[in-house]
């Protein structure tokens, strides 16, 4: 486990410090050290006991990176500012979840001389947002750190446009999703002056949940949503939209013209982020200039995307660290 500081990425300046961990393969290191994989985690919550490194890994995030340990990359992975230390965790916000991944790098690798300077940026649904922040952020924030590529699942996409597609959806079907939306509501109104009353966006019935939202982690708050019955028809008094939009900036992508290649796994299946806001995101990204390899899975959902475009992901890495070209996809079809 490792404590490093990093920048307030909220409001731009300022010392933080960030928890994580460092994971790095058994036996003697390469001729060069150890690649190093920077792991941006998906949602598991913003109160402090929710920090992965304060806990046994989810057993799909553990197949995932001990695939990635067995290839020979080391793993850095943050917690992300605020998760496990003082302070709100600005849950989905690009700034300061990028600058928590590029300064585990750089604290890492200047305390490890086992360790390369290569790095690839991996993550998976907040984390493949943060990942993605991360490579848009990196040349003016960290342009000593050596990112080579991207890889990202699930990745988020919250222009108007991929918003749209996210809704679509029967309002009155109880999901689970209704957890992101209570952590995403909390982590406004924490950053926000003044502070937007919640209770005129949610109904009393969906308040308890929100509430919930501040102590416990993802899968409890998933858990209680759909016990509770929660849907959109009966949380919102009013437009949650209306309260996103002033923060929406915050929570946007600084650029989508990215510097070094970045691939992205897409669920056919995935209705956490919707398949259809993720192909636009590849779209728009490749339109925007970067080399984007997309794939597109029939059969995975949201988490099963994680481990099963690995058959797929080390290639691209492999290309990455060999400076080979990659072939650019950019409307994948479903394999």
């Amino acid at each position: 486990r490792i404590l490093y500081s990093s920048t307030d990425g909220i409001s731009g300046s300022g010392g933080v410090a960030v928890s994580g961990a460092l994971f790095v393969p058994a036996g003697t290191p390469p001729k060069g050290g150890w690649p190093v994989l920077a792991w941006a985690h998906g949602t598991i919550g913003s109160a402090d006991i929710c920090a992965p490194s304060w806990n046994a890994r989810y057993y799909r995030d553990a197949r995932y990176l001990e695939a990635w340990l067995k290839e020979g990359f080391a793993i850095v992975a943050t917690d992300y500012q605020g998760l496990g230390t003082p302070g709100p965790h600005p849950y989905l916000f690009a700034r300061p979840e990028a600058y928590s991944v590029l300064d585990s790098v750089r604290a890492v690798q200047a305390s490890h001389p086992e360790l390369s300077k290569k790095t690839i940026i991996i993550g998976q649904s907040q984390g493949g947002g943060a990942a993605f922040a991360t490579a848009a952020f990196a040349p003016q924030y960290a342009p000593d750190v050596q990112v080579l590529g991207t890889v990202a699942t699930g990745t988020p996409y919250l222009a108007p446009k991929a918003l749209a597609a996210n809704a679509r959806h029967d309002p009155n079907e109880v999901r689970p999703q209704f957890a992101y939306m209570a952590l995403l509501a909390l982590n406004i109104q924490q950053q926000t002056s003044p502070q937007p009353d919640l209770h005129e966006i949610f109904t009393d019935r969906a308040m308890p949940l929100v509430e919930e939202a501040r102590s416990s982690c993802i899968f409890q708050l998933e858990g209680d949503t759909v016990f509770a019955g929660i849907s959109d028809a009966n949380a919102y008094k009013a437009d949650f939209m209306k309260l996103l939009m002033p923060k929406v900036q915050a929570l946007m992508y600084p650029t989508l013209k990215l510097e070094q290649p970045l691939f992205m796994g897409i669920g056919a299946k995935d209705v956490d982020v919707t398949t259809d806001s993720q192909l636009l995101l590849a779209q728009d990204t490749c339109a925007a200039g970067t080399v984007v390899q997309a794939h597109l899975y029939k059969d995975f959902d949201h988490s099963g995307t994680v481990n099963g475009s690995l058959k797929d992901s080390v290639p691209f890495v492999r290309k990455l660290l060999a400076v080979e070209k990659v072939a650019p996809v950019c409307a994948p079809t479903a394999q």
